[in-house]
């Protein structure tokens, strides 16, 4: 077999290069995916720097038990190469989207299927290898959902920048008023997310982010409204607009300007579901938090199960198609250099 073809991570808070090895051979319930498309995400450039921001100059050192070099990248979609012994060769040739939230299989969250919420997680890109390479070896082939009819590029980014917004969309669906709805930041998670809160709710979608540009595209993809958070009273604006502000935000930014903005923003009895990763640090009043009566939600990545009802709207037509960009594998350093500048609309997707 070929050799396996990684850009790698050979040192924290440097550029990836180009690392050969032997292609591994899969064992036991282990399934060979050579990759076709690998979607850039933010939390790459997270991993990357090895640490996050947790505001006053505090820094969470994120490389503890990471063996270099390493495979980043998450968002996976490919064609099933070879598999282990226990697993049915019927699966070879087969093209499929590789869920990587992947737990150790044995804890409690595990069990009751929570396996991102698992403290020995196996996260590929994350914890073990992921998609910037040739192949990618997966734990087991359950990971593997079909896509059809769906462009393999839809499918590659639903995995995580989908899961991860409609997860956090799927955290407002039972609330009991549902007058508005406002998504915070429209990067590759927030577009996906004014995408697929159109097929999950019924009321008006109104946005805010500081670039002009993804407001355009916002309005151009269905938001219904879209905010400047920098524009001078533009809190008031939206309160007296809304009667009183937002039933529901969802924050895809997570930074300190982000969340100050959505309390501010968010109606009495609201709630805010906080999904990004920028990071810093938040305070709050604690008389704010009980006059507003506000409820505010962390959530990072689905389960297996909800990547699978994704899928399933996903493939019934009745998800937009986000913006996507499609590069070349190799140059997966100056995307990353790209998106750390914020000059990414929407999501890039490296090609093999």
């Amino acid at each position: 077999m070929a050799p396996m073809r990684r850009q790698s991570l050979v040192k924290f808070d440097a550029p990836l290069c180009e690392t050969i090895v032997e292609t591994p051979k899969p064992q036991g319930k282990e399934v060979l995916v050579r990759i076709e498309r690998c979607g850039l995400c933010h939390s790459d450039l997270h991993i990357q720097d090895g640490y996050a921001d947790l505001g006053g100059g505090k820094k969470l050192d994120t490389t503890r038990g990471m063996t270099l070099p390493f495979t980043l990248g998450h968002e996976i979609a490919g064609i099933v190469e070879e598999v282990g012994p226990d697993v049915s060769k019927t699966l070879i040739g087969t093209r499929k989207a590789v869920f990587p939230w992947i737990g150790c299989g044995q804890c409690r969250d595990c069990a009751n299927g929570d396996e991102n919420l698992c403290i020995k997680q196996r996260f590929l890109g994350v914890a073990i290898d992921g998609g910037f390479a040739s192949h990618v070896l997966v734990p087991d082939a359950k990971y593997l959902l079909d896509y059809d009819p769906l462009p393999v590029n839809q499918a590659a980014t639903l995995m995580c920048s989908g899961v991860t917004a409609y997860g956090a969309l799927k955290r407002l669906v039972d609330r009991p008023r549902q007058r508005n709805l406002l998504l915070i930041g429209l990067g590759g998670v927030g577009m996906m997310g004014l995408s697929f809160a159109q097929a999950m709710f019924k009321q008006k979608i109104a946005v805010a982010d500081l670039s002009p540009a993804a407001r355009e595209a916002a309005l151009a993809s269905g938001a219904a409204v879209a905010y400047d958070p920098a524009e001078p009273d533009v809190v008031k604006r939206m309160i007296k607009e809304t009667e009183g502000g937002f039933d529901e935000i969802v924050d895809f930014a997570g930074n300190e300007k982000s969340m100050a903005f959505a309390v501010s923003a968010v109606a009495r009895g609201g709630k805010i579901v906080v999904s990004g990763l920028m990071g810093g640090n938040f305070s709050l009043p604690m008389v704010q938090w009980i006059y507003k009566r506000m409820t505010i939600e962390g959530f990072m990545v689905g389960t297996l199960a909800e990547a699978h009802e994704l899928m399933a709207l996903a493939r019934s037509g009745k998800i937009k198609p986000t913006p996507m960009r499609e590069e070349p594998m190799g140059d997966v350093q100056k995307w990353i250099e790209a998106l750390r500048a914020g000059k990414v609309v929407g999501r890039i997707v490296l090609k093999n």
